[in-house]
């Protein structure tokens, strides 16, 4: 795929996501903090970095001044990564911090461009089991998170950095949408 192909397939993707999903998405969000829960998020790699990047604008800012917003993102502490990795298997990386920092009503978001990842399945599997909302953001087919979640934001591609694209762009959308309600 060359530059063109690439933008005009990223513009394509980002104009078709579902913005009634989204913004379903960030009304349970918000009812969430309303109600004194919190947002945990989680996934590999890029989508890491989308966690970390969501939880940032939320206990930040994002365009408005508001109060901070209780968010965590799963990726960020290194000595749990490694120590559960460690003692126990990459593939409850995610699913040990949330059975420690999850509480019912939480919405608790795993992200993978593939929607197979076995951490972020028994990361979301765990949240539910605990009485989360949750809900899988991933790339065009929902790979096995869609049967697992409570709801999946769908991206239309099987493209990973055009999928990571359109995340961040749901990410923006929801964090506009929250700030609008403070």
């Amino acid at each position: 795929m060359d530059a063109k192909e690439y933008l005009n397939e990223g513009a394509r993707v980002r104009l078709n996501l579902d913005v009634a999903r989204i913004t379903g998405i960030a009304q349970k969000i918000y009812d969430a903090f309303m109600a004194g829960n919190k947002l945990i998020v989680f996934g590999n790699g890029g989508s890491a970095a989308d966690a970390q990047h969501f939880v940032a604008e939320l206990a930040g800012h994002f365009m408005k001044e508001r109060k901070p917003l209780p968010a965590i993102a799963l990726t960020t502490n290194t000595s749990s990564i490694t120590a559960i990795s460690n003692d126990y298997s990459y593939d409850v990386v995610f699913s040990r911090q949330v059975e420690a920092l999850a509480k019912p009503g939480d919405v608790v978001i795993g992200i993978s461009t593939s929607g197979n990842s076995k951490n972020v399945i028994e990361g979301l599997k765990s949240a539910k089991r605990l009485g989360c909302h949750t809900i899988g953001f991933t790339g065009k087919t929902g790979g096995q998170i869609k049967d697992i979640a409570d709801e999946t934001l769908y991206v239309d591609s099987s493209v990973t950095s055009i999928i990571q694209e359109a995340h961040i762009t749901a990410i923006h959308m929801i964090c506009s949408m929250i700030d609008e309600h403070f």
